[in-house]
C-alpha cells in the first residue's frame, strides 16, 4: 500500500466517522407520549399518530403543529402545496380542520431505527365532514411519518400522506 493510498483510506475513514457522528447527532429526536430513552417499540411509535389524531379534534391548527419539529416537512393529502416551516403546516390545519378530520389507521409498518428515530408508514382513512352541507365522507390515504426524538420529544419531521390513486 503506498502512502497515498493510506492517506486517501485515512481520509476516508475519517469522513465516515464525522458522517456517522453527525448523523447520530442529528437523530436524536423527541416526542410529547413517549418518556422513554431507550429505544422505542413499534406500538409506542405506532401510538405517536394517536396523540396527532387527538390533536386533529381540538380544532387548533397550532396544536397540531405543535406535534411538527420546526424543520418538519409535511406533504399533506388535499394540498398541492409543501410545507416546510411553522406558517406553512398551521395554515394547512386551518384549511383542513374545519372538515372535522378523524383518522384510523388501516395497515401500520413501523420501523424503528434507533433510539432517537423512527418511521411509521402504512394506509390510514379519514372521516371528513363538509362544513357546509354536513355530508360525510371517508378518504383512504398513504402515509409516511417520520419521527425523531428531540429535546426529550418526538416530533414529526417529514410527514407525506396522499389519497389512494386506484381510490
Amino acid at each position: 500500500m503506498t502512502n497515498k493510498t493510506r492517506i486517501r483510506a485515512a481520509l476516508v475513514t475519517a469522513a465516515a466517522v464525522a458522517t456517522a457522528a453527525t448523523v447520530t447527532a442529528g437523530v436524536s429526536s423527541a416526542g410529547q407520549e413517549a418518556g422513554y430513552s431507550a429505544k422505542p417499540t413499534k406500538k409506542q411509535i405506532a401510538a405517536l399518530f394517536d396523540g396527532w389524531n387527538k390533536a386533529l379534534q381540538t380544532g387548533d391548527p397550532k396544536k397540531v403543529a405543535d406535534r411538527y419539529a420546526k424543520d418538519a416537512v409535511l406533504l399533506p393529502t388535499v394540498s398541492n402545496k409543501v410545507r416546510t416551516d411553522r406558517a406553512g403546516i398551521v395554515d394547512y390545519f386551518e384549511h383542513f380542520l374545519p372538515n372535522k378530520p378523524v383518522g384510523k389507521k388501516v395497515q401500520t409498518i413501523v420501523n424503528v431505527l434507533d433510539s432517537n428515530s423512527a418511521i411509521d408508514t402504512g394506509v390510514y382513512e379519514f372521516a371528513l365532514t363538509d362544513p357546509e352541507t354536513g355530508a360525510k365522507r371517508v378518504v383512504e390515504a398513504r402515509y409516511t411519518y417520520e419521527y425523531e426524538k428531540r429535546n426529550g420529544t418526538w416530533l414529526i419531521v417529514n410527514h407525506h400522506s396522499s389519497a389512494m390513486p386506484e381510490g
